[in-house]
């Protein structure tokens, strides 16, 4: 089953709603990794704006949001989610993952949201969550922003337990901040073995420059065939 990702920083949508929805729509993604998604009200306007149905973290009082996001369109759809924030966390920046199960008909598929922190070392320790959070049984995406080129720690264990989308099917070059004229890879798509990547871009354009201060990584998937 062919499957198309996008993943993206869209930056609480505050430079420009009308070109996110516009660049987000042109390649129609089955799956949606968002990071830093602002307002509530706002993701579920994007959301309503482009057909899909979203997830994210769940309401808490006197605690700051960890804003990731997994946005499915049909037939695919979200049958359960969960956040699990990373341990110590900073209070005022919190960062964690945003799990999503996905199913179509027969095909099952784990989506992960993340954002990595700004530290070298919180990057690394969070990395390690991640590879410990993520099922090994079945299909999974996992991508996000990491603050992080390739040559990182945290980018390079990512690495050794998925497959780093770009390396596996990139097309041109993979920049990706900052929009304007990007000069570094640091959003990232990984999958789980068995999954074939076709094709990976960063688009270019207008739209891909002013929407945000990221670009998005759009992925051409195929997914294994249900066991």
């Amino acid at each position: 089953m062919r499957l198309r990702v996008l993943v993206y920083n869209v930056r609480g949508f505050r430079d420009g709603f009308d070109r996110l929805v516009r660049l987000v729509g042109h390649f129609e993604p089955d799956v949606l990794l968002l990071n830093e998604t602002g307002g509530r009200w706002r993701l579920r306007r994007f959301a309503k704006a482009l057909g899909m149905q979203a997830v994210a973290d769940p309401w808490v009082w006197f605690r700051r949001r960890v804003k990731d996001a997994v946005l499915v369109r049909a037939p695919w759809w979200i049958s359960a989610h969960r956040q699990q924030r990373f341990e110590s966390t900073p209070p005022m920046y919190p960062r964690g993952i945003l799990v999503a199960e996905l199913e179509n008909g027969d095909v099952r598929l784990v989506a992960v949201a993340t954002h990595l922190g700004l530290h070298p070392r919180e990057r690394l320790r969070d990395a390690h969550e991640i590879t410990r959070l993520v099922p090994h049984v079945v299909p999974a995406v996992v991508g996000g922003d990491l603050n992080e080129k390739p040559d990182g720690r945290a980018v390079a264990l990512l690495s050794e337990r998925f497959g780093d989308a770009w390396l596996l099917g990139g097309d041109a070059d993979g920049d990706t901040f900052p929009a304007d004229e990007p000069t570094a890879r640091i959003d990232y798509l990984f999958v789980t073995p068995g999954i074939a990547v076709e094709r990976v871009i960063v688009p270019p354009g207008e739209d891909a420059r002013m929407a945000s201060d990221h670009r998005p990584v759009v992925a051409e998937l195929t997914l294994p065939d249900p066991q």
